[in-house]
């Protein structure tokens, strides 16, 4: 392949043959415990940034539910608020971007930020927003149709109506026992799919397919590690929801960073 006028090779201009197809590495606790602490190091070299992102994510997700009972969808609020952390690897992007900077120790401000969150629009991130989305919305269909099936005859008129029927019924325990297994599946497969891919399309020219498949390929090649990222991430996402979204402002950030060194430890540099 013959190199650019600049002196590489752009990726772009790669065959489906030849494309680069990263290298993933074995992962151990260690992996996680240093990428926290460099992720939190992120937070800190500019916490009104990352907080900002934070911000608006718990802002979305206070309208969100707002929205929800205005429209008299109380049965919703429940299952909308534990998948709405869902969509929070899609969300990160701007974090990903700030720690990619920071480690290359370049100067950056709002507009570079920004600007990289809007390009990514003509990138493959876009797809990766889509396939995050139609999880989210499988996740609150099946919702939907197992409080049909089970609780047919539910009274769902107000919020203590919906608790009353959800948590003090034997159908309600049914109930919560189908969607818990549903929902640890679907966010099994949104994890697997997007823990790497986001930060991989960010950081390099590549397919969102491929992407997905170099993702789904670090979880499989260290199960454990990966296990206990994802609980982490779990248990810390429904814990910032309990004060009214508001703890997503300092746990994204962090969340959003670390992600980004354990991808870089968990994938191999490109060599192109």
């Amino acid at each position: 392949m013959a190199p650019s006028a600049n002196g590489s090779t752009s990726p772009k201009n790669l065959t489906p043959q030849q494309e680069d197809v990263p290298e993933v590495n074995r992962l151990t606790k260690d992996d996680i415990t240093a990428s926290l602490k460099a992720g939190f190091s992120d937070f800190l070299a500019r916490p009104l940034m990352s907080g900002f992102f934070g911000l608006f994510y718990a802002v979305f997700g206070i309208l969100f539910v707002w929205c929800l009972v205005w429209l008299g969808k109380i049965w919703m609020i429940i299952p909308a608020a534990i998948g709405f952390p869902l969509v929070a690897p899609f969300a990160a992007a701007g974090l990903y971007e700030m720690s990619r900077r920071l480690e290359k120790g370049e100067d950056f401000g709002w507009s570079d930020i920004l600007e990289t969150m809007a390009n990514q629009r003509n990138r493959e991130m876009g797809w990766m927003a889509f396939v995050t989305l139609f999880i989210f919305w499988v996740w609150t269909y099946q919702i939907r149709l197992w409080l049909a099936i089970i609780l047919q005859n539910a009274s769902f008129s107000d919020f203590d109506g919906f608790i009353n029927s959800v948590f003090f019924t034997p159908q309600g325990w049914t109930f919560l026992a189908i969607g818990t297994c549903v929902g640890a599946f679907l966010s099994a497969v949104l994890f697997s799919v997007t823990v790497v891919a986001m930060p991989l399309l960010l950081d390099r020219e590549t397919n969102f397919v491929s992407a997905m498949l170099t993702s789904i390929r670090v979880v499989t090649e260290n199960p454990v590690v990966m296990l206990g990222w994802a609980a982490i991430i779990s248990i810390t996402m429904l814990l910032s929801l309990v004060p009214a979204f508001l703890g997503l402002i300092f746990t994204l950030p962090i969340l959003g960073h670390t992600t980004w060194h354990l991808y870089k430890r968990a994938v191999s540099p490109s060599e192109i």
